[in-house]
């Protein structure tokens, strides 16, 4: 498992970080997100070998947020 921290962008509440979340756990290969709007980031833990970090900000994305 590979562990990264994103930015997310777009986050204004508890609502939003959850969306992200449920939308990161949702990738193939996803083992853990947990997202802070607070600090605007989501740290992820994945599989390597099912995804990768250009997938997951794409699924940020399509959820209506930024990410870096």
């Amino acid at each position: 498992m590979e562990n990264i921290t994103l930015s997310v962008g777009g986050m204004s509440c508890g609502g939003c970080a959850a969306t992200v979340k449920q939308v990161l756990e949702k990738v193939a290969g996803v083992a853990h997100a947990d997202v802070n709007w607070a600090e605007n980031c989501a740290t992820v833990s994945f599989d390597p070998q099912q995804t990768n970090v250009a997938t997951l900000k794409q699924a940020i994305e399509n959820a209506g947020f930024d990410a870096e």
